[in-house]
């Protein structure tokens, strides 16, 4: 594609993003979103996505003006039973918004693009897999890529091709007085985070380790809480429990503006590959990731500062022996287990001390 095709559209009053995902997906596309912000800052960037997406994006600053809900539709992201009328009213309202620049980061394309299509726009860009319907301009979906820098390319495409180096998300002074109700201030303790959970069990690391790392951090004067959603409450009290150190539990109860009001006053957080570290490390909290060999790739930040990684290389599944990189076998064993204590103690302990402005030789 020449730098003509990819020239930014004139006159643009109003953008279209489809990506109703989830907690880690959206964070992905931040980047892309704050790109197409800074090449179109007049422009009215409408975000469709869920529920949740309007909730937490209401009255936040960022490079989303508003969130249009998106009804059941067959194909994007939705279990539940589609309603014919209902998703042709919402393309009817959507279209008579008279969008210039509709913008596809929700997949492949055999659903979505045909949506994308529907709206009208002047210009349609985003991603397309083999035997998917195109839009104008395309990135081709496949392989194991960095998301975010793929959600970039997808931007690019529309002439959005800086992306301005900075914190990815606004923490509000309502997320500050949610997370101060829920958690209050620990006096000159350093907060550290602790989020032993993660949707997929292989990604998760064993619970002993991360109380073993609480104890480790609460010895240098920190104040641990564990996080973890109300169905991961076991796991958190598990960890807690196996510590020798008091720690706060926050199982099921932080609401998400709460936790980032958290996240923001936590010196460190220590997580598997979730939706909380990537929240973290937008907010620019220092954060430790315990990643599997193919999600770094996947979700690895584009901003290193505060960012360390520590990383499983398996790839046989340790109960069946099946290569789980094409395919998953039916376990649910961990696959970063293999990631050492000593690693993520010293990647903690060295993110701390530069958070306190300490010797890191001391």
């Amino acid at each position: 594609m020449t730098s003509a095709e990819r020239a930014p559209l004139a006159d643009v009053r109003t953008i279209a993003v489809l990506r109703p995902n989830a907690l880690g997906d959206f964070v992905f596309c931040l980047p892309a979103l704050h790109a197409l912000k800074q090449c179109y800052p007049a422009a009215h960037v409408l975000y469709i996505g869920l529920a949740w997406h309007a909730a937490f994006l209401e009255g936040r600053t960022g490079p989303v003006d508003s969130v249009a809900v998106m009804p059941p539709y067959p194909g994007i992201g939705v279990q539940e039973e589609t309603d014919p009328r209902a998703a042709d009213a919402f393309v009817d309202t959507l279209r008579a918004a008279r969008i210039d620049l509709a913008v596809q980061l929700f997949g492949g394309g055999r659903h979505a693009n045909p949506f994308v299509r529907r709206l009208g726009a002047r210009l349609t860009v985003g991603m397309c897999a083999r035997g998917a319907a195109p839009l104008d301009r395309n990135v081709r979906h496949e392989g194991l890529v960095n998301r975010r820098l793929q959600l970039l390319e997808v931007a690019a495409l529309a002439g959005a091709a800086a992306w301005p180096m900075r914190r990815e998300l606004h923490v509000t002074a309502d997320d500050l007085a949610q997370a101060a109700r829920l958690l209050p201030p620990v006096g000159e303790r350093p907060l550290v985070l602790l989020q032993p959970g993660a949707s997929d069990a292989r990604r998760r690391w064993p619970v002993r380790r991360f109380a073993a790392l609480g104890d480790l951090l609460a010895g240098e004067g920190a104040q641990v809480a564990v996080n973890g959603s109300a169905d991961e409450a076991p796991l958190v009290r598990e960890l807690i429990a196996a510590m020798h150190h008091p720690a706060i539990d926050l199982s099921g109860k932080a609401s998400l503006g709460a936790l980032c009001g958290i996240l923001a006053r936590s010196a460190l957080v220590v997580s598997n590959d979730s939706g909380p570290l990537h929240l973290a490390l937008a907010i620019g909290t220092p954060a430790v990731g315990i990643y599997w060999l193919t999600n770094l790739i996947e979700s690895g930040p584009l901003r290193q500062e505060g960012h360390r990684a520590a990383v499983s290389l398996r790839v046989h599944c340790p109960v069946c022996g099946e290569a789980n990189i094409k395919t998953r076998c039916a376990h649910d064993a961990s696959f970063v287990d293999d990631v050492s204590q000593e690693e993520v103690n010293a990647l903690a302990l060295g993110l701390l001390r530069e958070r306190r402005g300490l010797d890191l030789t001391a």
